[in-house]
């Protein structure tokens, strides 16, 4: 059934929770994780006086491989075979939602699995919602899991 799952994590609470939740799945089935990371490095004004973004951009990939190593060795500690990928996104245009179902793609994945903050109302309307963007772009079944 579900043998490839990609599961998303950002290092909040609710993809702690959404990675628990594909240890689960993945334990029950039999099943391999993918984990992700999307990195924004957009820099929309390359030629302003602003500081170096490479700065910036090396922080955020070293946070984002942080963040997989430890999702890695939450998995692993489960017995669970996995593997990692900090996905770049580094075109104007591109969008995380977009790019994770991309990478469900190519990977290939049989179910992608995302934490979403369950956000209503007005702080939806500002902050948006990547669960609900996967949702709506992937072709691949998704699982939504709330966090507290």
């Amino acid at each position: 059934m579900y043998q490839n799952i990609l599961v998303a994590v950002d290092g909040s609470h609710t993809s702690d929770i959404a990675l628990h939740e594909a240890i689960k799945i993945a334990r029950e089935l039999h099943g391999r994780l993918r984990i992700v990371n999307a990195v924004e490095t957009v820099y929309f004004n390359l030629d302003g006086e602003f500081i170096d973004p490479t700065e910036v951009w090396e922080a955020m990939r070293k946070n984002g491989q942080a963040i997989l190593a430890r999702a890695l060795a939450s998995v692993q500690e489960a017995g669970i075979e996995a593997e990692t990928r900090l996905v770049d996104i580094d075109t104007l245009g591109q969008r995380i939602p977009q790019v994770l179902a991309d990478e469900a793609e190519t990977w290939p994945a049989d179910l992608i699995i995302v934490g979403t903050h369950g956000r209503r109302g007005i702080s939806h309307l500002f902050l948006g919602s990547i669960a609900e963007g996967v949702a709506r772009v992937a072709t691949k079944p998704v699982l939504l899991v709330r966090g507290e």
